[in-house]
């Protein structure tokens, strides 16, 4: 099987390279990832200028691929350019932090996923809490666990799906197949003054307990110590909507 793996943390970021070495469990992997951190950028692509590629060498030996641009862009490359193969599967992570609820939608890390779903493969996105000191190797290792039984147990190809670990020291108490949670209670945005006595801004943090613990969802079972597991989809059509107003004639004179 041809792996492509991507990331938003950037190319030297640890949580990749765990998640390289297990996933040679499952074939050959390519690695393609942002030059830099790109956390949050959501699903930007580069289109007005030129997108640049280094290719990473490990004791002189090719590693992968550096892209100055977004995980999207990354994945894009990957797919048509750089895999020696077209990828029967893309993995993005593990991701350095969360992406529950409607982080989902900013994360850099579900966009590669997601990228790699518009081209019909399967694709996995993979992050972990940070509220403790993160155990990369072995949340690598359930990963590719996790995926492996995806893989068997829901063979159609385009399908995407956001795993995401609770902290690395507590114990883990099973795995739970949730949906997003988007009910968030609160947010903020920190007001500060610099030393010019200008304002300036930071965006607040966005923890578990800024949303509800409605059961059944990704807060509440990674609040309770579960690994979450979330099949998603980008066609974003509100198809209750569409359907009452396909009901409807109207008119524009």
């Amino acid at each position: 099987m041809q792996i492509l793996l991507a990331n938003d943390d950037g190319i030297h970021a640890p949580g990749l390279w765990a998640t390289q070495q297990e996933l040679l469990q499952l074939g050959e992997v390519e690695v393609v990832a942002p030059v830099i951190e790109q956390s949050g950028v959501g699903h930007s692509v580069t289109y007005r200028s030129p997108l640049q590629v280094d290719e990473s060498f490990h004791q002189g030996k090719h590693r992968g691929w550096a892209v100055h641009g977004s995980p999207a862009d990354c994945v894009k490359l990957g797919i048509l350019e750089l895999s020696p193969q077209r990828p029967e599967l893309i993995v993005s992570g593990i991701n350095s932090g969360s992406n529950y609820g409607i982080n989902v939608l900013y994360s850099g890390t579900v966009a590669a996923a997601i990228e790699g779903a518009f081209f019909g493969i399967t694709s996995v996105a993979i992050s972990l809490s940070m509220d403790s000191p993160p155990d990369y190797e072995k949340t690598a290792a359930r990963s590719v666990s996790i995926i492996s039984r995806l893989l068997k147990e829901n063979p159609q190809p385009g399908l995407l799906w956001s795993i995401n670990f609770p902290r690395s020291d507590a114990p883990i108490k099973g795995v739970r197949f949730v949906s997003m949670c988007v009910n968030r209670h609160t947010e903020a945005i920190e007001r500060r003054i610099d030393p010019r006595g200008k304002p300036y801004f930071w965006s607040s943090l966005n923890p578990l307990e800024n949303y509800a613990m409605d059961e059944g969802t990704d807060i509440h079972a990674l609040a309770q110590g579960y690994i979450t597991v979330t099949p998603l989809k980008f066609d974003l059509t509100n198809i209750d909507v569409l359907g009452k107003l396909n009901q409807e004639t109207w008119d524009c004179e």
